[in-house]
Formats: structure tokens, sequence, C-alpha cells
């Protein structure tokens, strides 16, 4: 697609204003808006007759439109243009608001297509601001497009109706032999089926054909990325300092835990770079691994690098890995972008000279200003929340340096697959011993109070609580949903008048929220109110209870892994759902909840409940964004898919073919779209 690449002011039409509208859909060159795939269709091509439409339902009327446009002024800002059209056996009478343009169009004696509801009010058929286009070509299936202010669904349809002659020019970047293999069309057949469908038949044959050219790139792209460390090889780890890393320990690990470092111990020592994935449920003691793993890479020469997504939970691993490490005389630096730049400074020298050992930052470990005198093993927290690129930017800083992945968001297979591909999994699915089940309840906020007076009941007995909020301002649809901020005051003056209650929210600087949470920490607050931020970096053994206002209004995943900063010690814990919702879906949540605290189960659930385009929040996985594929419903084209990128790279593993010259252009076009600084 290569010729596809110029800018779409080069169309016929589009002027400076429109192309600045199309810029915030993010739509610069012909390719862009040709990808700007419609978000649904409306089926204009089945015309029904009018006493037969379909009540309450959107249809398809032709009629011949048989009275003048009358208008009628209601009120100030409000103008109502009425007419009555037949199809010659049944009349309606035909309703626009405020839509003096369309009503000039409309001609008495000619015919048109009227798309929307029929209604049968007062003994007749009406239809009140219907779509309406002149007969001629209109008879077909029509895409609605993400739209934005000064750009309609009409304006997108009749440029891309312009563009689509440009991929008569342009060569299929999909080989003729894999086109053929897996029974796909051409590229330019299912550009033009997917904006304007022949028939239905037509549109599958289009999407299948787009869904798994959307998969072959992402999956090349991983791949490629993904093997290039595999081909050589790594550090070299001889000895294995486990055992010497056991004895530190000021307890007994699990089994889970000892099998995951003999792993990547195991990868260590095979010749070539470990690429391992730790998943592990919340609370399942993945810093210990890192530590134990680390130890061992320490023990062997090299230097260790943490990056963790955020500052809180960044300085919550140091503060962890120097208790583990520091006996074994193991130096960990800090290194995250607010820290005064003195502190920054004395790291940076540490690790360039070798005597910080361990580094445990946020992206500032991969600023330019970074360098390491022996980098041997890096580790990523909460993997999903990093593109895959700026991973490989922090093993860049040494040289092919051994790679582990840790994740306390378990996830589904089908986006595991996506996600880390060829990586190697160890499980943790053990608890440590002492870890307390967590009992859940989802209430109304009729029973809030008897809520309350249950975690007075805990505050009483010497433990302290949580109170989470969505929000921290009035919510912005003018809803009465509790904010953080009023919620705490509205707490001290009544149900917990007495207590020490604090607020910790993501608008506080860092060193705030640090003195926040330090204060809790310490036993000098009984309640913390919170907004997500307490969703990592708190640990907190004596908070033995939740509660969780407007629960609804979070995920599951959200959920689980909030209600995993309670149990955490030795006391059996509690965490309280309030929520009025009425909804099937979230009520759906709030049970799963309730029934089960498996991370696993719950993350099948949530993909289930919410589709794959939210699972992670908006771009949080740090791949590109999938503008057509559903990991859901397309997991038989996500194997062919995988199964053509193998084959592919087996082949061409540099893609440098001429045959595959557009499809490497393509992978690093859709790569640098996030980011991650492309392919080289």
């Amino acid at each position: 697609m290569a010729d596809l690449t110029m800018s779409v002011r080069y169309i016929k039409g589009v002027g400076e204003k429109t192309a600045a509208a199309f810029a915030r859909l993010h739509i610069h060159t012909v390719e862009d808006l040709l990808r700007h795939f419609p978000r649904a269709y409306e089926d204009w091509s089945q015309v029904v007759r009018i006493a037969e439409a379909p009540l309450g339902e959107q249809c398809c009327v032709r009629a011949t439109v048989l009275t003048d446009v009358q208008t009628n002024f209601i009120r100030k800002g409000m103008t109502l243009f009425k007419f009555t059209a037949s199809d010659g056996k049944s009349g309606m009478q035909v309703t626009l608001f405020n839509n003096k343009y369309l009503a000039n169009r409309i001609k008495r004696g000619r015919e048109y297509l009227f798309f929307g509801t029929v209604t049968n009010g007062y003994a007749r058929y009406e239809m009140a601001s219907p779509l309406i286009e002149e007969v001629s070509g209109a008879a077909r299936i029509h895409p609605i497009y993400r739209q934005t202010e000064g750009l309609s669904t009409r304006i997108i349809a009749k440029t891309t109706e312009k563009a689509l002659p440009l991929l008569a020019t342009a060569t299929d970047i999909l080989p003729p032999d894999m086109i053929a293999r897996y029974g796909l069309c051409t590229a330019a057949y299912a550009y033009q089926n997917i904006h304007f469908p022949r028939d239905r038949e037509a549109l599958a044959a289009a999407r299948r054909r787009l869904v798994f050219e959307e998969l072959l790139l992402l999956q090349l792209g991983l791949l490629r990325l993904k093997g290039r460390t595999r081909a050589v090889a790594g550090t070299p780890v001889r000895e294995d300092g486990s055992e010497a890393f056991w004895a530190l320990l000021p307890f007994e690990p699990t089994g889970a835990q000892r099998r995951a470092v003999a792993d990547c111990v195991r990868d260590m020592q095979s010749g070539v770079p470990m690429s391992r994935l730790v998943q592990g449920d919340v609370g399942s003691g993945k810093t210990a691994v890192a530590a134990g793993v680390a130890y061992t890479a320490i023990q062997n020469g090299g230097q260790a690098a943490m990056m963790a997504p955020t500052e809180i939970l960044a300085e919550q691993h140091a503060k962890t890995l120097e208790k583990l490490l520091g006996p074994a005389g193991i130096r960990v630096g800090r290194l995250t972008g607010s820290m005064p730049a003195a502190e920054k400074r004395a790291v940076r020298e540490g690790l360039a000279d070798g005597t910080v050992q361990f580094a445990v930052g946020t992206h500032a470990l991969i600023s330019d200003g970074v360098e390491f005198q022996h980098l041997g093993l890096v580790i990523t927290d909460e993997q999903h929340r990093f593109g895959v690129a700026q991973r490989a930017r922090l093993a860049e800083k040494g040289e092919n340096p051994h790679l582990l992945v840790m994740s306390a968001t378990p996830i589904p297979r089908t986006l595991a697959l996506i996600i880390y591909g060829d990586l190697d999994v160890s499980v943790l699915d053990e608890l440590p011993p002492g870890r307390q089940p967590i009992a859940t309840f989802a209430v109304d906020s009729g029973k809030r109070a008897r809520a309350y007076g249950y975690v007075k009941k805990h505050l009483d007995e010497g433990h302290q609580a949580y109170v989470v909020c969505p929000l921290v301002e009035e919510g912005e649809d003018g809803s009465d949903l509790a904010a953080a901020t009023e919620l705490v005051e509205e707490l001290r003056g009544g149900v917990l008048a007495g207590y020490r209650v604090a607020l910790l929210h993501g608008r506080m600087k860092g060193a705030e929220k640090e003195a926040v949470m330090a204060a809790f920490s310490q036993g000098e607050v009984d309640v913390l109110v919170s907004t997500t931020v307490i969703e990592v970096g708190v640990d907190v053994p004596n908070a033995v209870i939740m509660v969780i206002e407007n629960a609804d209004r979070f995920g599951l995943a959200q959920l689980h892994q909030l209600r995993g900063r309670v149990g955490r010690g030795e006391y059996a814990s509690t965490c309280i759902l309030i929520s009025d919702a009425q909804n099937e879906e979230a009520r759906r949540r709030l049970t799963v909840m309730c029934k089960t605290t498996d991370g696993f189960r719950i993350a099948d659930e949530d993909l289930q409940l919410r589709g794959p385009g939210d699972f992670f929040g908006n771009r949080q996985h740090g791949l590109p964004q999938l503008n057509i594929a559903d990991l859901m419903s397309d997991a038989a084209l996500l194997g062919a898919a995988r199964s053509a990128a193998e084959d592919l790279l087996r082949e061409d593993p540099l893609l440098i073919d001429e045959a595959h010259r557009l499809l490497a252009a393509a992978v690093e076009r859709l790569f640098q779209r996030v980011g991650d600084g492309g392919m080289n």
C-alpha cells in the first residue's frame, strides 16, 4: 500500500479545514482514511412498504413526496418541516427537526428513499427525522463512521469514495500465494466492500481479509522483535545462586516461587537470552521471584534493571528489594522522573561504574543519560502497560540481556498469545502462607450505613480500612455519585467521626501521596479514602476491610486488583461493593466478584463482558490499536495469521525479499503509530 501514503489533502474536495478535522480522527494519509473502517452499517438495500414496516425498528421505505414542505416555527430555536409521502398504497407524514438544508432539497413529485423508524400514530403512519436520499444509487448498504466536529458520516463516505480508485494502482501487500492459500480476497476488493458493500457476503469476505491482514502484521512485528534476541547468546550465567537467596529470606517461599526462579535460572544458563513471563495473581509473591532471579544474575557479574509503570509501584519495589537483597551487600538504586537532579545523577553514576547493581525505576530508566556497566537482566512489571519496543530500548542498554516479564493482571489465553507471543511462561498458582481469603459482598446504598458500621467494628479492633471512590470531583454528568473529596468530609463529620480519615488521589503531587501513604502504612491513619491510585503500590497488612463506592463504575479486573490490597496479612479480610446499578452487565460483574477470588477466572469473565478492545483500557498494553479485528470472534483467524507469520519468517527472517517489501513497510508503520520507535 506504499502508493497510499500521500496526504488526504490530495483528495479532491479536502481543503485545509477538512484536513484539520480528519487529523482529529488521526487521519493524515489516504491509507489512514481507507483504514478508518465503518463502525456500523445501515442496510438500505432491503426496501419495505410503509404498511409492512417493522414498527419500532429502522428500515428503508421508497416513496414519492405528495405535498410541499410546510414550515412550522414552534419556538425560538425549534422549527419543524413536514410533508406527506406515499408508496402508492399507503401514505406517511415525514417530520424534520431544524434541518432546513435537507428540507430545501425535498421536491414534490420526486421519489426518495427514507431510512428511519416508521410509527403508527393517530391512524396514520409517521416518520420523524429520517435520512433521505435520491433513489438513484442509494438502495445499498451504507457505512456509518466514527465522526468529529465538522466531519459527518456523509463527508467521510464521499471522501473515501474518491480515494478508493487509487487502489487500482497500488500493489497488494500480501503475496499472491498467501492470498490463495488462505482463501482471501484482494486488497482492492476488501477496501471497496468494507466501505461500500455490494451485499452481506461481500462485506463478510472483505472483513475476513482485512482482519487476517491486521493480525498478520501484528504477529510479524511481535515475532521479529522477540525473535531477534533469541538468535544471539545472552549474558552467561554459570552459578545458580538460588539456595543462597532463599536462605536470605525471612519467610518460607512457596513451591510456585521456587519453580519460577528455577525456570528462570535454567533459561539464563541455556546460552541464549531468557525471555520468560512470570504471571501470578494479586499477592502471589512476584517481587520475591524477581529478587531471586536478580540475585543470581548479579552474583554472575551482571546488573539488573526493573521497570515499573508508576512511581508509586517503583518506590514500593525499591523498598522491598532493598530489604531482600541489602543483607547480601547488593546495592539497589531508584530512578524516577520526580527525583531531585542530584539523586538521579548519583544513581546514574553508580549504574555506569557498577557500584549500583540493581536499578528500579519508571520510564526514566530508558532515557538517554542512563548507562549501565554490564546490564545482564531486564525486568518489566505490569508488562501490558509498556510497548514491546519500550522494553527493547531498555534491553539495548545491555548486551543481549535476559528478560523477565512480570504481570499481576491475569491474562486470558487468547490475549496472551497476542501480547506475549513466544515468551515462556511460569505461573505463580500458590499464595504465600498466612494469606487470608477475602469475603466479598455486594449491597445497594440502602445498606450503606450498615456497611460503614461493619467498618467501625474493625477499626475498633485496631485494624485499618480502605474506602475507594471512582471520582475526585462531582461527576461530569451531574449525577450524585460520591466524590472522594466530598466523601472524606461526609465520613469525618458523620459515621466515622472521631477516626483518622485521610484522602489519597491521583492529582496530588508525588511527595503528598508518599506522605499520606506513609502515614497509613505506619498506622497513623485509620481510614484511607482513595481513588484507584491504591490499585498498585500499597501493602498494609493491618488493612483488613475495603468499601468500594459505586462499584459498577469499575471493570472486573480493576475491582480484583483493588480488592487485592486487603487480605495481605494474617487477618481475615472483607470487601464490600456498594452499587445501585440495575443494568445486567454491572450486576453480573458484581456477582462474579462475590463468587470467586481466582484472578484467571475473573480475567476470562472480564474479556467476555468488555471485549478485548477495552480489556486493558485505552492502549495500556502498548500494542498497535486493532482497527477491525476482534480477539473473541476472530480467534480462528488469529491462529491462521500466526501460522502464516511464522512460515513467512522461516522463509525470509528479515522480510527483505522483493515480494515481502510492502509487508515489511506496513509492519514498520503499524508499530511507529504507537510511538514504539519502529522495528529498527
